[in-house]
């Protein structure tokens, strides 16, 4: 489907500001593809790389017979009422890319989900990526500025096939009244490697998500890597989970946590269920105003060939470090801000610098209003 470009360009200035922090690049600058809607309507799916599909996913459904194999399998239409809601939808949308065996893209593909006029969004979105393939998806998730009320309800299905990799980072600029729930699923094959990033440190009313690893290959890898700030008003009821199903496969969850006054339950899970399977989970919480921050951290093993850790810390910022960098002449709000910004710090290995450079972007918007 060709770019529409009225439509792009009715888009207002102030939301064109708002989808810019959630990554989207309108002139598609340091993206190989695109992928936008708004509201329940596509108005662009475009991609350059060769060798790389992204369709509607009505349209790859009809394309592809054996892209039915890949919908409703990682994630159960019976999940919950937010699953059985979208698999209720006579007009299903959303994304489905497809990366091709061997296929090796480092330029992102970006995906941008909008709410803007409608009370509901539902998207269904299925990330394929075969042999050998290695992709980086950006997905920036934004409502408008003016919209006051709304929902997004959405399903993502993510398949790293044998030797694959796929990074997909999500970042999330919602307004206080939008309430969210993705609904994710990744399966990752022998030898595959699935990176998760996600930002959201923006006012919204609530967001409800548990996305979940199955690793099944031997050697497989999966990294969840979370950077969440809660303001007055919101709960965010969030983390991730790991089975490690696979010998010699392994995990780490790292989550940082700020709340300024709202609530966050911060949940981690690993199952180790194979010999020589390692996971780590890190959680750590900064109480800036008061608020609440519930670290749930879970590991479970089945067998003595399993090695599972995990760390939780929640508090506020210690006096002496402020004062330690007042002393070297810092303001007392710039040393409190330098301490924030190295906390939210999270480098996550083995990411493309543009989409390292698009979380920084954002921890340092979000950071200015501390």
């Amino acid at each position: 489907m060709p770019t529409d470009v009225g439509d792009i360009e009715q888009i207002s200035e102030k939301d064109r500001e708002r989808l810019a922090l959630t990554g989207l690049e309108v002139g598609m600058q340091n993206r190989c593809g695109s992928f936008f809607q708004i509201d329940q309507d596509v108005i662009q799916t475009t991609c350059g790389a060769e060798g790389v599909e992204m369709l509607p996913i009505k349209a790859a459904l009809e394309k592809y017979d054996w892209v039915k194999d890949y919908y409703w399998n990682a994630v159960s239409k019976d999940k919950d009422k937010y699953t059985q809601y979208l698999a209720k939808q006579e007009n299903p949308q959303g994304l489905v890319v497809i990366a091709r065996e061997g296929v090796k893209v480092e330029m992102p593909l970006q995906a941008c989900l909008f709410l803007r006029d409608e009370p509901v969004q539902h998207v269904h979105n299925i990330f394929i990526a075969q042999e050998g393939s290695e992709i980086n998806i950006i997905s920036g998730c934004a409502s408008s500025w003016q919209k006051e009320h709304g929902a997004h309800i959405g399903v993502t299905e993510i398949y790293v096939g044998k030797g694959a990799k796929v990074t997909s980072t999500m970042i999330h600029n919602w307004n206080p009244g939008i309430s969210v729930f993705p609904r994710s699923a990744t399966v990752v094959e022998e030898d595959g490697t699935f990176l998760s990033n996600y930002v959201c440190m923006q006012p919204v009313r609530q967001i409800n998500m548990y996305p979940t690893a199955r690793l099944i290959g031997k050697n497989a890898v999966a990294r969840f890597s979370s950077i969440v700030v809660a303001t007055p008003g919101s709960t965010l009821d969030l983390g991730s989970r790991t089975i490690l199903a696979a010998e010699n496969t392994s995990t780490e969850l790292v989550t940082r946590a700020i709340t300024t006054g709202g609530t966050i339950i911060s949940r981690g899970h690993i199952l180790g269920e194979k010999d020589n399977t390692r996971g780590h989970i890190e959680c750590k919480g900064l109480i800036l105003k008061d608020g609440i921050i519930h670290a749930i951290p879970e590991i479970e093993g089945t067998l003595t060939g399993t090695e599972l850790s995990h760390e939780a810390a929640v508090g506020k910022i210690a006096r002496n470090e402020i004062e330690y960098l007042m002393a070297r002449g810092l303001s007392e709000e710039e040393a409190t801000a330098t301490i924030i910004r190295g906390f939210l710090d999270v480098k996550i290995s083995g990411l493309p610098a543009v989409l390292q450079t698009q979380i920084d972007a954002a921890i340092d918007k979000a950071e200015s209003g501390f």
